[in-house]
């Protein structure tokens, strides 16, 4: 008998031993490994019957994307999750794995809520365990020189040295793809994308990044500012762990103010926003001890689901009508600039900076004293404005021939539409006139910026199977801060259209100088703009090769594609022949 009980407690203790995570078992210094990770939720989800292990794509590491699903209902899958009215919160961990607090947090959470029963009745939560699984390999202790903890952890580049949270537009990573599979498959109403913080130091172990509200859609942004974003911070202050916005220092330390941040598509909750989903940026205070920093996210994480429990219904409206707004949207932002006279007053908990000399150089340096914190009133800069807009076409037309870009939108549920037939299209065209390039590359590409168009009505023909790209959809802004080019993170910028920056044929002077002296003879409008030309222009009229140029560029023999962005408008709506 005694054998038997000693048995039965063992098993007890092994099955308890099982249910914890590594970061657990190391005594809350150690991080979870990718395979530990897989294999644990595995474990769970044959356990109980409310959770789910779904697998989708592949990444660059040959390995596929894991999903986590907790479904009170048991109900799987997310077109019949949406048909009941429930609400999914994607978790999105490990997109830089060496800022790992999500993994873990996630784990028990995970693990809390199954055991307990106590899974939220109209939220579904997905978890993605380890996005980036290829730099989770690339493991050590060293990497983050700033960070304190956990003992070993991956690195931020992938397996193809690219930072995945740069990658959501241009999509050089097989990991991008698939999150965007998972992403619109579920389309979640709130993301959460969990970060460790560099930076000053200060009090506060969690910092927050919301979607930018004044890039989020007014109906969204709304809720968010006036509901979700307090009631966060009012929960995590009674959990212990106030908060402060991510502390973005103006000067060298936070006194001199903060600003808020500007989050392009590139990055995770600036593509979740041309969604109409909401997204944060958590981001853990890197001197803090790793388990605080595993806590605070975890109690965040869980606040998160308290209030989309209770805001279910209405954040579900809310989407709904932002995808309604949208659809009927005609001008949109392409950029964005800050409002420097608007600033806030906010309370401050930090540490007195001073200066010291470096043990290094012996020149005066930056420290924090964590004996001396101060509670203080900064400013806050957190209102932007576009900078830059542009009115909706009616459409955009697509040759066949750029099948990434075809692609791309699809993946984002676009709906894109195929000419039957060869036809002749009035449209706008722009012509590239101006940009700027970078001198190295960034994230594998020349990106550039400050692009300049000149838009020419045209009739071009266009063939079967070319695309017809209706801007009439919830998905209006993906649509269009990819396709036009002045937007930030556009397909032009991040290099997709590269090639029409070339010319594929041009001259010999010694030939063309016959062949421009009879179009200036037989064409006094042309030579009375070369004229004009030189009069406004003293260095073009020392150059004898730019007046050449000008000509040959003001010819039929110019190839009128040279530099003609191939996506072009339609700004009138008329019937096209279409499958």
């Amino acid at each position: 008998m005694r054998k038997l009980f000693v048995l039965c407690s063992l098993l007890i203790r092994l099955k308890a031993i099982a249910q914890e995570t590594p970061f657990e078992l190391s005594g809350k210094t150690a991080t979870t490994t990718y395979t530990e990770a897989v294999s644990y939720y595995e474990k769970l989800a044959k356990t109980y019957p409310e959770a789910k292990l779904l697998t989708y794509g592949r990444t660059d590491f040959g390995k596929p994307l894991h999903l986590l699903v907790l479904s009170h209902d048991r109900v799987f899958d997310p077109v019949q999750i949406r048909k009941q009215s429930k609400r999914i919160l994607l978790i999105n961990n490990g997109i830089h794995p060496g800022e790992p607090e999500g993994i873990d947090a996630s784990m028990m959470l995970a693990r809390d809520l199954l055991k307990a029963g106590k899974l939220p009745k109209d939220v579904v939560i997905c978890i993605i365990p380890l996005y980036n699984i290829d730099g989770s390999f690339n493991r050590s202790g060293a990497s983050r020189a700033n960070q304190n903890g956990p003992i070993a952890y991956g690195f931020r580049g992938n397996s193809k040295n690219l930072d995945l949270n740069r990658d959501f537009i241009k999509t050089d990573s097989k990991n991008s793809a698939t999150f965007q599979l998972i992403f619109n498959t579920w389309q979640p109403e709130i993301f959460v994308d969990t970060h460790t913080s560099n930076g000053a130091d200060y009090q506060y172990v969690m910092t927050l990044i919301p979607t930018q509200k004044d890039k989020l859609n007014p109906i969204l942004s709304d809720y968010l500012t006036k509901t979700l974003v307090p009631d966060l911070y009012a929960g995590m202050e009674k959990l212990g762990y106030p908060m402060i916005p991510y502390v973005n220092s103006i000067g060298e330390t936070p006194e001199t103010g903060i600003t808020g941040f500007i989050e392009s598509p590139r990055y995770s909750t600036g593509y979740t926003t041309l969604h109409n989903t909401i997204g944060f940026m958590p981001e853990t205070h890197m001197l803090k001890s790793y388990d605080l920093r595993v806590d605070a996210t975890y109690k965040l994480l869980q606040t998160y689901i308290q209030v989309v429990e209770r805001d279910a219904k209405v954040i579900g409206e809310n989407k709904k009508k932002a995808d309604e707004f949208v659809a009927v949207q005609k001008e949109f932002p392409l950029a964005w600039k800050l409002n420097k006279n608007e600033v806030n007053d906010i309370t401050f908990k930090g540490f007195e900076a001073g200066q010291k000399p470096s043990a290094v150089s012996g020149a005066d340096r930056l420290y924090y004293d964590r004996n001396k914190p101060y509670t203080k009133t900064i400013k806050e800069w957190n209102k932007y404005e576009p900078s830059l807009s542009v009115q909706k076409p009616v459409a955009y037309i697509i040759p066949k021939a750029w099948d990434r870009v075809i692609s791309l939108l699809k993946l984002n549920q676009v709906k894109v539409s195929e000419l039957k037939s060869d036809q002749i299209i009035a449209v706008d065209s722009y012509y590239i006139g101006d940009f700027k390039t970078v001198s190295r590359p960034y994230e594998g590409h020349y990106l550039h910026s400050a692009v300049a168009v000149n838009a020419v009505p045209q009739k071009l023909q266009y063939y079967a199977g070319d695309y017809v790209v209706y801007v009439n959809q919830p998905s209006n802004r993906y649509i269009i801060e990819t396709l036009e080019p002045q937007a930030t993170d556009s397909y032009f910028n991040w290099n997709f259209f590269d090639s029409i920056l070339d010319m594929k044929e041009h001259y010999s002077a010694y030939v063309f100088e016959d062949t421009a002296a009879e179009l200036l003879k037989n064409n006094p409008d042309l030579k009375s703009k070369l004229e004009a030309k030189k009069l406004a222009d003293p260095e073009f009229a020392k150059n004898d090769a730019a007046q050449l140029d000008f000509v040959y560029k003001n010819s039929d023999y110019y190839e009128k594609t040279h530099n003609r962005y191939p996506v072009a408008r339609l700004v009138t709506d008329v019937k096209l022949d279409l499958k």
